[in-house]
Formats: C-alpha cells, sequence, structure tokens
C-alpha cells in the first residue's frame, strides 16, 4: 500500500472512532507529521483523551497519559535516580516522559516547575539528571490539555513556555446528529468489550511516519506563498504598518517559531490534501491554530472586546494575498 494510502486509512480508521471532531484528529494528525506538540483547549468529556490514546494503538507508538495535578514533581514525569541496594550504586529510573506519545492531561493544574519540566523535554528531546543526559525517543509528541471551565487552582502556561506548542486547537461540543452517533458508537463498543478483545491493526510503522515527514519537508512552496507567511509575522510584531487600528490592540507579536511552525505545518495539510505544492488555503486554514498562542492583545484590545481570534482574522485581512 502506498505511503499516502496508508496515511488515509489511518485519517479513516481515527475518524470512525472519534466522531464529531474533524478538526481535532486533522490537528493531531498534523502535528505528528509535522513533528511539533499540540495544546488542546476544550470542555470535559470531548475526546481528548481518548483521541491520542486512539492514534498509539493505530501506529507504532507507546502512549503514556500524565494526570496533572498541584502536588505533582518534575521528577514524577522525567524519572529520577534510585538506589540500588543490590549493586550498591544509582541507577536512573525513567518517567512517563520516556514514551512516543504523551497526553499531558490539564497541564495548567500543575505548578510551574513542572511545567517547565515537561516543556524543556519538548524542546530538547532530552532530559538531564545531574551530570547524565537522557535522549528522548526519536517519535515524540506531547499533546496537552486544559479545561476552559475551571479556573481556581490552575497555574497559566508562561507566553514562552506555550511558544513551543506548534498549534493551540479549540473544540467545542458535537451537533444533534453526531450526538446520536456518539450513543450508538458507545453502546456497539460496550458490548464489543463484552464479548472479545479487540486487537487494533497497526496501519503506519514509525518508518512510515519518519518517511512522511520526509515527504512533507520536500513539498514546493512558491516564494510568493513563503513571502506572505513572513509578512503575516510580521503584521503581528509591527501591526501599525499594515493596519493603523491594529497597532494599539498588540502587545507583544509572534517568535520565529511561529514561523516555522506555520511552514512546517502548511506543508503537512498540503500533503494530506494530496498535494505536491503549498497552496493559500493550506496556510489561511491553520492561521489561527497557529498564531492563537503566540499574540498578546493590550488591556486596550481587552476592553474593546476582542479576541485573539478576531485579532487573527484583521491580521488575515490586512496582509496582501500573494
Amino acid at each position: 500500500m502506498a505511503l499516502y494510502d496508508k496515511v488515509g486509512a489511518l485519517s479513516q480508521a481515527l475518524e470512525k472512532i472519534i466522531v464529531g471532531q474533524h478538526k481535532l484528529v486533522q490537528r493531531l494528525l498534523l502535528a505528528l507529521f509535522a513533528d511539533g506538540h499540540l495544546l488542546v483547549e476544550g470542555a470535559p468529556g470531548l475526546a481528548k483523551t481518548k483521541s491520542i490514546k486512539a492514534l498509539s494503538q493505530l501506529i507504532e507508538a507507546d502512549f503514556h497519559r500524565i494526570q496533572f495535578t498541584p502536588d505533582l514533581l518534575p521528577a514524577d514525569i522525567t524519572g529520577t535516580e534510585m538506589y540500588q541496594t543490590e549493586v550498591r550504586k544509582f541507577s536512573f529510573q525513567p518517567g512517563p516522559v520516556f514514551h512516543n506519545l504523551i497526553l499531558a492531561d490539564e497541564i495548567n493544574r500543575a505548578a510551574a516547575k513542572v511545567q517547565s519540566a515537561l516543556l524543556e523535554a519538548m524542546e530538547e528531546r532530552q532530559v538531564s539528571i545531574g551530570n547524565v543526559t537522557h535522549k528522548l525517543p526519536k517519535l515524540f509528541l506531547v499533546m496537552a490539555t486544559q479545561n476552559p471551565i475551571e479556573q481556581e487552582g490552575t497555574y497559566s502556561l508562561p507566553e514562552a513556555q506555550l511558544d513551543r506548542f506548534m498549534m493551540h486547537v479549540k473544540i467545542s461540543y458535537p451537533d444533534i446528529a453526531t450526538e446520536k452517533t456518539i450513543l450508538r458508537l458507545n453502546r456497539e463498543e460496550h458490548l464489543l468489550k463484552e464479548t472479545q478483545n479487540r486487537h487494533q491493526q497497526t496501519l503506519l510503522s514509525q518508518d512510515d511516519i519518519f518517511s512522511v515527514r520526509r515527504a512533507i519537508m520536500n513539498v514546493h512552496m512558491d516564494a510568493s506563498i513563503e513571502e506572505y507567511i513572513v509578512q503575516l509575522i510580521m503584521a503581528t510584531r509591527t501591526p501599525e504598518k499594515y493596519c493603523e487600528k491594529l497597532g494599539p490592540l498588540i502587545e507583544y507579536g509572534a517568535s520565529p517559531r511561529a514561523s516555522i511552525f506555520l511552514d512546517r505545518a502548511s506543508r503537512a495539510m498540503a500533503w494530506l490534501r494530496n498535494r505536491d505544492f503549498v497552496a493559500l488555503s493550506d496556510v489561511t486554514d491553520i492561521l489561527h491554530e497557529v498564531l492563537r498562542h503566540r499574540i498578546g492583545l493590550t488591556f486596550e484590545a481587552q476592553s474593546l472586546g476582542y479576541t485573539t481570534d478576531r485579532v487573527i482574522d484583521e491580521i488575515r485581512d490586512a496582509v496582501a494575498l500573494p
């Protein structure tokens, strides 16, 4: 089976398991193939955990869920040195971060030092304990979740740490028809568990995933599209040059990571759409997810009722199309 057909089969299998969350499934695949991390915000019960767990069952990867709580310690994530009495020496016991797919559930419930331990691993792809550095798996993806409903007892992620996520995805409740489908599928899954143990077929190996990543980097991007991406990022930093009313609305703009991730995610989007070149729609369709957590609004903007998404719309409208 051709590589693109394998990815298509994976996408279809995920859509059957995760009903009514097409955007979440697509963005999860984008993060996987573009080698980035994902921050997902949504109310409880919207299949955030189920989505990444299902992905781990369909590809050659192991999965671990970390429930972030106020009493969590950095060593609970990274691992620690343990004294072995049998051999009378310390040995490193890897923490849950040494898995391929990590779910950082409610990441904003843990203290800053715990958040930074995970986010450092995300950026450096390694963990340092004492004077020894331990490499993380080559295939490594973190999907962190935030609950927008409850704010008591939470610690907001600093802007510099948010910047390490490729995309910030917001998901909402399903519609009536989808809700009915979910009920039916839940009953079928429950009956299936009662009668037999399901064995999920591995649809994509790690070598396949790395091959997709290489193919994505070879997707053609016209110089005009590249210039458009750069101009979008520059418009977040010096908005007054692009639109006079944007100047007082933006406190700080996007970092160079935004350019890199927007370029990479656009190529991945084009490849998933079975094209060998990046179209304008590939950029604009993921613009909000890439910039949403990278733009700071001024107090004036907030007092006028502006949201980050609305400001991104204004930026998109202000930058000339290629």
